[in-house]
């Protein structure tokens, strides 16, 4: 389609992401808890136009999502090593 190239949909998986983040801007912990709960199924929706544009992103690279969470999760067991990152929040160069 003509609007879907990797640009647009790179904007509209942040635009979107962004409306997931609006229900809990400026909210406590504690108020975000409970508005997840109150919101819950227009935060689905958000979540919902999220996953189809990264979906639709994913698709058009020629990304395999399911190998590139799978890389990413070797890549960050390598960077953050349970023994040293467990409980810490440092970053990976800091540890």
């Amino acid at each position: 389609m003509q609007f879907h190239n990797p640009k647009n949909l790179a904007i509209s998986l942040v635009l979107e992401a962004t409306e997931v983040l609006e229900h809990f801007q400026w909210k406590s912990p504690e108020q975000s808890e409970a508005h997840a709960v109150k919101a819950r199924d227009e935060i689905a929706d958000e979540i919902a136009d999220v996953a189809v544009y990264l979906i639709e992103l994913a698709d058009n690279l020629g990304i395999d999502i399911e190998q590139a969470i799978l890389s990413k999760l070797d890549k960050n067991s390598a960077k953050y090593p349970v023994e040293k990152a467990k409980g810490n929040s440092k970053k990976y160069t800091e540890l």
